[in-house]
């Protein structure tokens, strides 16, 4: 039986409006609102209310490729894009999604391009989306577009999801390391520490190391935790900048193991990203204007900078690249010979294949090596520990008081 409800939106203009409607349940409610252009704040029975939350909840990169291949199928089928959106907006379970296609669907209704209204939601539609989907529109194609996207975060959130899986690991046994050496530092050195001081003479070196660093974490716990708090922050802050970014993502490539790993898969991105606008028919300077904001590293996207000065003189895109350490010479090559035939979108394909199947293998290689390489590590670390505080033990009998 349909009840009445109260609801309170904001419509197009910020203006916040109160009125009723009869409906059967709140969601008809809240989505004949959305149709209208409205963003529900508040809907309930008449005497009742329901506050909307109103926190954007991030859209996650695997909903983002779900949207795209579910609205490929419909712009393939026929559907108008109107409609579709409508759908879509309706079916997502992601309240933030479903708002941006409400407003995104308002915004076409009143004649704005798709890609228009999309490049308005830069936090749900990056720039290689928006100029993907504009090209589509111009060439007619969106709907192997869409599909492309959609291969593409797809084929980014299993490569991430493989990365993550990796860094677990290493992760988890760093806390534990970290938990043993505190505990160690609080509660068992400070009992050694009060057997010698009754003994006299002089303590090995590693061992005086550890009872000041035990007295330091002993009296001055709070001053460690406040230093790592701010510490965490303000290098945070700093790695928002142009030149902490590019120390970071320097760092990153020159860390044992894990840095080939990083650069195979900056190379990975750059390579696929780029041939995909290429084939979609985006400019080549747009397109690697783009790629350097979406490759996720700075080292990479010095290189593309370069590119791009070199391609706006009139110059070849792989000459530049041979003066950047992080592109290896077969990726130079490559681009090369994809300038000299035409085919430069095909070859960027192949490098970005190659580099996808040297990612996975060495992330499976770094899990089967990890696990003993880290248990060395922690053995070290408490191993060192333990030796530091009975080294004076093998040498006791001197220092013991003779009577």
């Amino acid at each position: 039986m349909p009840d009445t409800y109260t609801y309170k939106a904001r419509d197009k203009g910020g203006n916040v409006l109160n009125g009723t409607i009869v409906a059967d349940n709140e969601a008809l409610v809240l989505a004949r609102l959305r149709e209208q252009g409205f963003v529900p704040l508040e809907v309930g029975k008449q005497g009742r209310s329901m506050n909307i939350e109103l926190s954007a909840k991030k859209v996650k990169l695997k909903e983002l490729a779900v949207f795209s291949r579910q609205f490929a199928t419909m712009v393939n089928s026929g559907l108008p894009i109107l409609r579709a959106l409508a759908i879509l907006s309706d079916q997502t379970e992601n309240p933030e999604l479903a708002r941006v296609l409400g407003v995104i669907r308002t915004d076409v209704e009143q004649g704005a391009s798709l890609s228009g209204a999309m490049v308005k939601h830069p936090k749900v539609f990056n720039d290689l989306f928006v100029a993907m989907v504009k090209s589509g529109e111009m060439g007619g194609s969106l709907d192997d577009v869409l599909l492309s996207l959609a291969d593409m975060i797809e084929n980014e959130v299993k490569l991430r999801g493989k990365i993550k899986s990796a860094m677990t690991y290493p992760i988890a046994v760093v806390v534990l390391v970290t938990l043993i050496m505190s505990a160690m530092l609080l509660f068992v050195v400070p009992q050694f520490q009060s057997i010698y001081a009754g003994l006299g003479g002089s303590l090995p070196l590693p061992t005086r190391i550890l009872l000041t660093v035990s007295n330091i974490f002993k009296k001055l716990w709070y001053l460690v935790l406040i230093g790592s708090i701010v510490g965490r922050i303000f290098f945070r802050r700093w790695k928002k900048t142009e030149t902490g970014r590019a120390a970071v993502d320097r760092m990153k490539l020159k860390v044992p193991i894990f840095g080939m790993l990083f650069q195979k898969v900056a190379l990975s991105r750059f390579a696929s990203t780029t041939a995909m606008l290429l084939k979609s028919g985006v400019p080549i300077l747009q397109a690697l204007d783009i790629v350097s904001e979406t490759v996720n590293n700075r080292v990479v996207a010095i290189a593309i900078e370069d590119v791009q000065r070199s391609v706006r003189e009139g110059e070849s895109m792989a000459k530049p690249l041979s003066n950047h350490p992080v592109f290896p010479p077969m990726v130079v090559q490559m681009l090369a010979v994809g300038e000299e035939t035409g085919q430069v979108d095909t070859m960027l394909s192949k490098v970005a294949q190659f580099y996808d199947a040297e990612v996975e293998a060495q992330v499976d290689a770094l899990t089967s090596l990890i696990e003993p390489l880290l248990i060395a590590v922690i053995g070290g670390c408490v191993g060192a520990a333990v030796v530091a505080l009975y080294m004076p033990m093998f040498n006791i009998i001197k220092l013991i008081p003779s009577s």
